[in-house]
């Protein structure tokens, strides 16, 4: 156990070295098939068709069956790509399976938009939709009426504007708005709005309009993007790019839910991460990446970093963000995020402010058996569950959740493991234990013995899963469908097998109930 744990340290170590890179993101199917179909030439990128055809499901749709929601934008998107395909093998047979998939499937925007739809939904289905139906008729498709209002408020705020600056959170999605390459302009970096499917997609409009000096930075964004996935196939791209922010503030972050924030081991890596977040960190707050706007989420998760790491972050880089005594993720955002003030009521505790409010709004977003399910950014309700008791016992030593205890120790599943789907996953069991964690330290000696039943049978399974420095590939964080942020899983995995193999060991030496 303790070479085990010194693996799980040195790997670690090396995943926080490697976050100067820009950021390692799994790949697309949406991102990927736009790209595609913006490229214009099926021949040269035969192998990014051939992996876009072997993620097809065998119902025909293309992401997890555990999440209808989250699969009309790949499917729409990879059955409009592979129309210019289909001379490829399985092309023509992806194509008539993709038609039968959608022509079947309930539209869940016929009446509503769900709290926890896709990032853009209100802009990019209408228009796949409109383009499906163009090419194929309109016969039996989902329609998704309820998203055709907020995309013609959205069209009427962007005809007002000649361009939008740099990184504002609508470029994200300028492939399904953007019809002329003069209302952006790549970044540094040279994306659109850190996204690959909207840069392919400004990119085969400025090759129309004749601008090639932009379009060549494009081209070189659109190469390092997909270096990104590791897939090792040119045009198979992630679902966003880069997320030199995100990904190095999340890591830390995660250090913290399970213990190992100030590990002597880790105390280089960290130091070098912090250093680079204090110098970016303005009055303006972060966002995902450098080159895009700030949003609550990322400057709330930095703060809390910074503030750990002993250093004194101002909190007016959150007020920008603040309405009252919540915080909107960005302003202008469709629905709340109750992460988002999760994470700024972690770091308002941290920094010795007042946070009634807050705290009253996380309290309230329970669902009836005391867990947090209600989310806009990850599909699994292990991921704000985790955070929200982080947060909550933030500053509060005899802080007590018994019914986040109890229900967190019922959804266990039979294997050992936890997911917000029938199956379990090594993402999700880490958050399950980083919450257990947090309830354990004031619980009860026979609470105690029981957290301690549930982390041994965790770890077994963990450890019949493990393999050293292997790539997750479970998506679960939302964008414009599931993706999965790699480095920052991987932390989390790891993280979560070094918290049960420490709990455990705890356990052994000191009796049935000891906390970790």
């Amino acid at each position: 156990m303790n070479a085990l744990s010194e693996q799980i340290l040195c790997e670690l170590r090396g995943l926080l070295s490697e976050m100067s890179d820009g950021g390692s993101v799994g790949p697309s199917v949406y991102d990927t098939a736009r790209a595609l179909r913006f490229h214009g030439n099926v021949l040269d990128r035969q192998d990014a068709y051939a992996w876009l055809i072997a993620q097809q499901q065998a119902d025909g749709g293309w992401g997890s069956a555990n999440f209808p929601l989250f699969r009309f934008a790949p499917t729409w998107a990879a059955l409009l790509a592979l129309q210019r395909a289909d001379s490829l093998p399985g092309g023509a047979d992806a194509v008539r399976a993709a038609t039968r998939f959608l022509q079947r499937q309930p539209d869940p925007y016929a009446h509503a938009v769900p709290e926890d739809a896709p990032i853009g939904a209100e802009l990019i289905l209408p228009q796949l939709y409109g383009e499906a139906a163009s090419l194929l008729g309109a016969l039996a498709f989902p329609r998704h009426p309820a998203l055709l209002p907020l995309r013609q408020a959205c069209l009427d705020k962007l005809a007002a504007v000649a361009m939008l600056p740099s990184g504002h959170p609508l470029l994200h999605s300028w492939e399904a708005w953007g019809t002329s390459p003069t209302t952006a302009c790549p970044d540094n970096d040279g994306s659109i709005g850190i996204s690959p499917a909207a840069t392919a997609a400004w990119r085969a409009h400025a090759v129309t309009w004749g601008s090639t000096p932009q379009g060549a930075r494009a081209d070189a964004y659109l190469q390092m993007a997909s270096r990104a996935t590791r897939s090792g196939i040119e045009g198979v791209v992630p679902n966003v790019w880069p997320i030199n922010v995100f990904e190095p503030c999340w890591s830390l972050y995660t250090l913290h839910l399970a213990g190992l924030f100030a590990h002597p081991a880790l105390a280089e890596a960290v130091r070098a991460i912090v250093a680079q977040l204090e110098a970016r960190l303005g009055v303006r707050g972060l966002g995902p990446a450098l080159h895009f706007a700030a949003d609550a989420d990322d400057t709330a998760v930095a703060l809390c970093v910074l503030h750990l790491a002993g250093r004194d972050p101002a909190v007016d880089a959150l007020r920008p963000f603040e309405i009252g005594e919540l915080f909107v993720t960005f302003p202008g955002e469709r629905n709340a995020s109750v992460s988002t003030n999760i994470h700024a009521l972690h770091a308002l505790r941290l920094l010795g402010r007042p946070a009634a409010g807050t705290t009253a709004y996380v309290e309230a977003n329970r669902n009836p058996h005391g867990l947090w399910d209600n989310e806009k950014w990850h599909v699994s309700w292990l991921y704000p569950t985790a955070h929200a008791v982080t947060a909550l016992a933030q500053g509060k030593p005899q802080w007590r959740d018994e019914r986040a205890l109890a229900a967190l120790l019922q959804a266990q599943h039979g294997d050992g493991g936890w997911g917000a789907s029938r199956a379990s996953t090594f993402e999700e069991t880490a958050y399950a234990l980083f919450a257990l964690r947090v309830v354990a330290e004031s619980g009860k000696a026979t609470e105690r013995r029981r957290i301690a039943q549930a982390v041994a049978r965790a770890l077994k399974w963990m450890l019949a899963r493990h393999a050293a420095h292997a790539l997750p590939k479970t998506s679960l964080w939302i964008g414009k469908e599931l993706y999965c942020p790699t480095r920052v899983v991987r932390v989390a995995e790891l993280a979560g097998l070094w918290l049960a193999l420490r709990w455990g060991r705890r356990v052994l030496t000191e009796g049935a109930g000891a906390a970790p």
